[in-house]
């Protein structure tokens, strides 16, 4: 983005200019803001930018947005009364600078995995520098007008991932974005302590259709319960265009499918079109995934042949049952990333199809409000009825799925006692036999987990 602060200050409610300086590109962080670019010093409530500032005059930064000017700092700067507000508003007047084809992915569980496979399909069709996608998970008030910031002249199309865990965010986000096809991937039980029902769920990703305009595209699963929900928001308004996904007869872009290795092979139906995707991805879940990747690609006129090759070229996220093979010769199956109860059945589900002996190791579940106790007894329960033969777990919560699983499954009070008890049951038992370990990690979300490997004799796992 370059611009001046001239420009930006009309953007901005309640803005007061201290000179005048132009400037190519934005930053957050006063460790890496370039020479050149506008830093916006944001505050939080275990973090605030100002108190960072003094090298940034050094770095050649040409100019900040901050809430007060730090003593001493004489480079040019708006102050704004929020700057987290300000760094959206900015966002929001740059995306108005552009025309252009952008899918705002919402939904419960799915969302970075199909905003990967977009990307993928996005920079087949288009090419590398032709596109843009979040990075990562940078889906919050921060991320999404970082994300925003970095479109240019040579985009064609953008995939925007937009998160929420509180009422009211995906409308706050949207209206950044702007998205012009809109995405509800699902709606499960997710964030239940801030959410409170799955309905609530629905109505809050449903935002992204609301905020489409009058000749938007709606896409959403048509054997969701939630679809009449979605259709309504969709011909609420204009000409909107909807597009349904998903197993049912009545969807318009639907297949039948089979495992392929640790991956799927779909045979597609979209009207009257016919083709086969494989994509490195197992499980049903992901086989919706594709499906929605597939209508939203078709919904802004990509080709059948982009979306096979782009999809061919998908990788699992990371930390999204993601597998790894370790030196033992066990395999891991590495979806710590984050988890609710409904990701967790539909990962048992894809343990349950691997070679036995199958472990589960399991964390504690956030933000499930008051029904967490009964989420980790039903995960509990979900897992010995797949076939899974052994369950660890770790975390206050995760002991109820323990005690539900029954006889065979163990329970470890610190994360530092996970591996030798890992190597006790499972090495003795499974190793010496020569076969194959599935583990599975689950966690919720924290820090990015650094380790879910197994090496040697002992496995070991971090959950997020």
């Amino acid at each position: 983005m370059k611009s001046t602060l001239s420009d930006l200050q009309p953007w901005l409610a309640g803005a007061r200019a201290n000179g005048d300086a132009s400037f190519d590109g934005i930053s957050t962080d006063s460790r890496t803001a370039p020479a050149g670019s506008l830093f916006v010093a944001l505050r939080g409530e275990k973090f605030d930018a100002h108190k960072f500032m003094d090298g940034l005059a050094a770095r050649g930064v040409a100019a900040v947005v901050v809430e007060r000017v730090p003593k001493g700092m004489e480079i040019p700067a708006l102050i704004v009364p929020d700057t987290r507000i300000a760094l959206g508003a900015i966002a929001r007047h740059w995306r108005r600078q552009f025309s252009l084809p952008v899918i705002g992915v919402t939904g419960s569980n799915g969302k970075t995995t199909v905003k990967e496979m977009l990307a993928a399909i996005l920079g087949t069709a288009l090419g590398a520098d032709h596109f843009l996608a979040t990075r990562g998970n940078f889906n919050n008030d921060i991320g999404v007008p970082l994300t925003v910031l970095r479109l240019h002249a040579g985009c064609r199309a953008a995939v925007i991932e937009l998160g929420m865990n509180h009422p009211g965010e995906i409308a706050q986000l949207s209206m950044i974005a702007q998205p012009t096809l809109g995405l509800v991937n699902n709606a499960q039980r997710e964030h239940q302590e801030f959410m409170v029902s799955v309905e609530a769920v629905a109505k809050e990703n449903g935002a992204v259709i609301s905020a489409l305009p009058a000749n938007g595209i709606a896409v959403f699963p048509a054997d969701d319960p939630y679809a009449p929900l979605w259709r309504g928001l969709a011909t609420a308004i204009g000409q909107r265009k909807v597009m349904t996904f998903g197993f049912s007869d009545d969807a318009d872009v639907s297949c039948s499918w089979k495992a392929d290795g640790f991956g799927s092979e779909l045979q597609v139906r979209a009207g009257e079109r016919t083709f086969t995707v494989k994509v490195d991805a197992a499980g049903q879940h992901n086989v919706r995934n594709a499906l929605a990747a597939i209508a939203c690609a078709l919904g802004i006129g990509i080709g059948i042949d982009a979306i096979v090759r782009g999809l061919a070229a998908f990788a699992p996220v990371n930390g999204r049952l993601q597998r790894k093979h370790a030196a033992s010769g066990a395999q891991v199956i590495d979806d710590t990333y984050n988890a609710n109860p409904d990701s967790v059945r539909a990962a048992i589900e894809v343990l349950a199809q691997a070679p036995s002996p199958r472990v589960l190791v399991l964390g504690d579940m956030g933000e499930v409000g008051n029904d967490g106790r009964q989420y980790h007894e039903e995960v509990g329960a979900y897992a010995r009825g797949r076939g899974i033969q052994h369950l660890f777990t770790l975390g206050q919560l995760a002991q109820h799925s323990g005690s539900a699983f029954g006889a065979h499954a163990r329970h470890f009070n610190d994360i530092e006692a996970l591996p030798a008890g890992a190597r006790c049951d499972c090495y003795t038992r499974f190793h010496r036999a020569r076969e194959r370990l599935a583990l599975h990690a689950n966690g919720t979300r924290g820090p990015p987990p650094d380790r879910s490997t197994c090496t040697g004799n002992t496995l070991t796992c971090c959950f997020g």
